[in-house]
């Protein structure tokens, strides 16, 4: 393959624009302000404190006990480091509904491991009855189950509470969700549910830069990693905790301004409280489907809609891409248009973070405009 990729350089004389994206979002002016702190060593003294820091106050936000980890990383790392850490020679079961549980499952197959997928088509949602058939036909086929929580190309929130009360009847299949683009916008009990490995990344709901990603390991799939032979090396579970347990550090060289500026972000977190801010992101995603309805429609199923990012059914035929463009240009905001296949069939609003109502519909108002509606 020919490159026609030519060299852009970056000069940092762009335009601020405010974030409506399904990530990256909106970050508070004091997070980035973290990240000038002077640069210190990672085996420090100062580099537990730091750390021990941002592991404890998100286990307390996230109100868990299970042990928490979080690496310098892109929430893809869990998609591998799950598999590698949980699956022995079983098969993993992955449904599929959208364009990341499909991703999900490929790279799943990619690390050789037998997938087993229950096909929905995009915007339906993953069903608990599906995933329990399924099991029921040969329970001890099955080492782990994945499930997209937030799938971010549809709109579509699965319901993984009652998929987790499934999974948990067969105790030798572990429960694996990934959940890029809701937690922290988005409650789950993750114990009372019986979630093994939940995962994200913290440009999402967690409104931080790029570059962080956070599991929540039970004991379960920390044992169970333990007697594994194949593990990731990166992302193992017994690699990072024991790590953790020993020195309260990570194994390998961090991103120490993120950590700073993880640290600062999850003091303003713990201060709303998760309930406060599980509630503020239900009530931007009920006036964004408000908005949609009234002037579209929305892509999910029914009953089954995302509390961060909405996808909106172009219904009326607009130019999504020329929308888009004009609302930046003049508006200086930035919403996205559908994911992959489904671009100029769907938008999507991202409505997670720090924004509120008022800010979402700073932008509602700009598209309704731009769009002439």
């Amino acid at each position: 393959m020919v490159s026609v990729t030519k060299k852009r350089e970056y000069t940092g004389e762009y335009p601020d624009k405010t974030l409506y994206l399904p990530g990256p979002t909106e970050v508070r002016d004091d997070v980035i302000e973290a990240m000038a702190e002077p640069m210190f060593g990672h085996r420090m003294d100062r580099m537990t404190d730091l750390y021990t820091t941002i592991v404890e106050d998100t286990k307390e936000f996230l109100d868990t006990d299970n042990d928490v980890i979080v690496l310098t990383a892109s929430g893809t790392e869990f998609w591998e480091a799950t598999t590698l850490n949980l699956v022995d020679d079983g098969r993993v079961l992955c449904p599929t509904s959208g364009a990341f549980s499909e991703r999900q499952a490929n790279v799943t197959e990619r690390l050789g491991k037998d997938v087993e997928r229950i096909e929905y088509d995009w915007g339906e949602a993953v069903k608990p009855e599906d995933v329990r058939a399924t099991l029921e036909s040969d329970a001890a086929a099955y080492d782990a189950v994945t499930v997209v929580m937030n799938e971010t190309s549809t709109g579509v929130r699965n319901p993984i509470e009652a998929i987790g009360d499934v999974v948990a009847e067969y105790p030798d299949t572990y429960f694996v969700v990934d959940a890029i683009s809701a937690l922290g916008g988005d409650y789950v009990d993750i114990e009372a549910h019986g979630i093994d490995a939940i995962f994200t990344s913290v440009q999402k709901a967690f409104a931080m830069p790029p570059g962080l990603a956070v599991c929540v390991v039970s004991d379960a799939a920390y044992e169970r990693e333990v007697e594994t032979d194949d593990s990731s090396w990166y992302g193992g579970f017994r690699r990072c905790l024991d790590y953790y347990d020993r020195k309260g550090q990570t194994h390998s060289t961090p991103a120490i301004p993120l950590m700073l500026a993880y640290r600062k972000q999850m003091k303003h977190m713990l201060e709303e409280t998760h309930a406060a801010r599980d509630e503020r992101h239900r009530e931007m995603a009920e006036y964004t489907r408000d908005w949609a309805r009234e002037h579209f429609d929305l892509y999910a199923e029914d009953g089954y809609e995302s509390r961060t990012v909405t996808c909106i059914e172009n219904t009326r035929g607009i130019d999504v891409s020329g929308a888009i463009a004009t609302v930046s240009e003049e508006y200086d905001m930035v919403f996205s248009n559908g994911y992959g296949d489904i671009g100029e069939e769907t938008l999507r609003i991202g409505h997670m973070g720090e924004h509120t109502v008022e800010s979402v519909r700073t932008l509602t108002d700009a598209i309704e405009d731009v769009a002439d509606l």
